[in-house]
């Protein structure tokens, strides 16, 4: 590594498209502000372009699997057809980034909390520590899994969390939050 690319004792640093500093992790803010002046698509392509920054930055987002719904279901036609429930969904992906929370450290000397919740269509998850996210999930459900009952797509939304945070959570106790009263008593 050369000297002229490393740089220490800095309070806060950009890595990846990331601000890291004592608080947590952000989101580059000239990131956010390439998003939001992103214009409406008007190809397949420049929806891909798009949908590529903002899955990139998903982990900030709450339900991005659900506002992105209407924007991915136009990369599956053959005639890509801008509409205004296309529209909406490009504008809360942009607003949603605007909200970006700055995402917190973990911390392995305290617990990690899994918060679920599940709709018709799709799974959002928060891994946090007592209130501070570290990071969120979402999922659009396949339309198998949106036939399945409320107590299935909760267990399934459990199961994505623990998957995709195994690092966090293997050999470690952890709570899971869940709105699903029958699985309040999964650890009896």
């Amino acid at each position: 590594m050369k000297k002229t690319k490393c740089s220490f004792g800095e309070k806060e640093i950009e890595y990846l498209g990331h601000i890291i500093s004592g608080n947590g992790v952000a989101a580059d803010p000239e990131k956010i502000e390439c998003m939001l002046e992103w214009p409406t698509p008007r190809t397949v392509k420049a929806l891909r372009g798009f949908l590529g920054l903002s899955r990139y930055y998903r982990k900030f987002m709450k339900g991005y699997g659900n506002i992105s719904i209407p924007l991915t279901e136009l990369l599956k036609k053959e005639a890509f057809k801008w509409s205004q429930e296309a529209e909406e969904a490009f504008q809360r992906l942009k607003t949603a980034m605007t909200e970006a929370p700055v995402l917190g450290m973990p911390d392995f000397t305290t617990m990690f909390i899994i918060e679920t919740d599940v709709c018709a269509t799709g799974i959002r998850v928060v891994l946090m520590q007592t209130r501070n996210p570290i990071a969120f999930i979402s999922k659009a459900l396949a339309l198998k899994h949106q036939a399945l009952s409320t107590y299935e797509k909760e267990m399934l939304a459990i199961i994505f969390a623990i998957r995709k945070w195994s690092c966090y959570l293997v050999g470690r106790h952890f709570q899971i939050r869940t709105d699903h009263q029958s699985l309040r008593y999964l650890s009896d």
